[in-house]
């Protein structure tokens, strides 16, 4: 196949896109960029392949562009970016599958239409990946679109680990254990053989740690469980997520605090988390660096959350053979990765400290019974992959 595939991941403030030309190596990147502060004041900003600015701009308020103003700003961009290759497609990252989609598939008005019934499921998250799709259509309708899911690399999950203890007329709604950030798991199932063959093979923790922050247990690939669930809150405290977290809070909220829906949402998914535990910031740069004690507290409740998850991941798989940190934290921020190292010594985990301050790949000891490694995550690779893949498929 010829042509460029532009891939978009949309979401509720921003719109990131990466540019790939075609190739016999498989999607080489030519330009990325993004839209952000939609909701505030836009900025675009592009790079190409070296890093170099190609184009900036802001626009005064959020009322000059809007979501679909962005998405045809970039439109408009990467066809003036394109010199010898027309665009083949777009790729959308899209947060939930629901049970319908297991694998990435073409969109038609019949597929966006299931896509719209899944929104009760990510409420949050679906509309902004939906809503670039209609833009497009609208504005290049002979560019074929393909949908690629957070959700499908957890498919390969056995029933009892993604059921709820619900009665069976409410999990048959939907109601279960989905899991999140697949793609970028999937990344990291396809590259991690080259830097480790053998423990790639056997039983491997993934951890996509970065504002939104999950882990995953994965046996020869394929995953056998995961901390989020039925939505993006579930598992590890995040940037803004609490986590975990007992239903019998929500109860105490609605009735103690009468809090409603909209208020407990807004709690759960934006005031909480580093943010609310900290008072200070959601960034864990900005945490690392504070001397403030609320600071260092949240930074210590977010390792030991980590700490916890591993040991948990550790039983489902009946053991483990390597650990990967991905993730904006997970690849930057050392201290951190030092922190789980050492609380995870128990499971066989020796750091060797140079290589990890170096920011790896290896940061365990040549001796370390079980390996751990640092590997950028690279999720728009895989929506060009599949988007090329969907199409040659036809």
């Amino acid at each position: 196949m010829t042509g460029a595939i532009l891939v978009l991941n949309a979401g509720s403030s921003s719109l990131k896109f990466t540019l790939y030309a075609s190739s016999a190596a498989g999607p080489r990147p030519l330009v990325r960029g993004q839209v952000e502060g939609l909701t505030t004041t836009p900025a675009f900003v592009a790079r190409d392949a070296q890093d170099r600015v190609v184009q900036q701009r802001d626009w005064p308020d959020r009322d000059a562009l809007g979501q679909a103003g962005a998405v045809t700003y970039v439109l408009d961009f990467v066809r003036q970016q394109q010199s010898q290759q027309t665009l083949a497609a777009v790729g959308h990252r899209v947060v939930h599958g629901g049970e319908e989609f297991d694998a990435p598939v073409r969109i038609d008005a019949e597929v966006l239409a299931r896509l719209e019934r899944l929104v009760p499921l990510a409420p949050l998250h679906q509309p902004h990946n939906l809503a670039p799709m209609r833009v497009i259509a609208e504005r290049a309708p002979t560019v074929p679109q393909v949908a690629c899911f957070d959700t499908s690399f957890h498919r390969t999950q056995e029933p009892v680990a993604r059921a709820f203890g619900l009665p069976s007329e409410i999990t048959e709604r939907g109601v279960r254990r989905y899991g999140f950030h697949g793609l970028s798991y999937e990344y990291i199932a396809d590259v991690f053989p080259r830097f480790d063959p053998a423990a790639a093979r056997g039983r491997v923790v993934a951890a996509h740690l970065g504002n939104g922050a999950s882990m995953c247990a994965m046996k020869a690939g394929r995953s056998i469980a995961t901390t989020m669930g039925f939505t993006a809150l579930d598992g590890l405290m995040m940037g803004t997520r609490a986590g975990a977290l007992d239903p019998g809070v929500v109860l105490y909220l609605l009735d103690e605090l009468e809090m409603d829906a909209r208020a407990i949402e807004r709690l759960l998914y934006h005031q909480s988390g580093l943010l609310g535990v900290s008072g200070v910031s959601s960034d864990m740069r900005t945490l690392l660096s504070s001397d403030d004690p609320r600071a260092a507290f949240a930074i210590a409740l977010f390792c030991y959350r980590v700490r916890r998850e591993l040991g948990s991941l550790a039983a489902a798989l009946g053991g483990i053979d390597a650990i990967v940190f991905t993730g904006g934290i997970g690849e930057h921020a050392a201290s951190i990765r030092e922190r789980i190292c050492r609380d995870a010594q128990w499971l066989g985990v020796t750091l060797d400290e140079q290589s990890n301050a170096a920011g790896g790949p290896r940061i365990s000891g040549e001796l370390s019974r079980v390996s751990a490694w640092v590997i950028p995550t690279d999720e728009e690779a895989m929506i060009a992959r599949h988007t090329f893949a969907a199409l040659e498929a036809g």
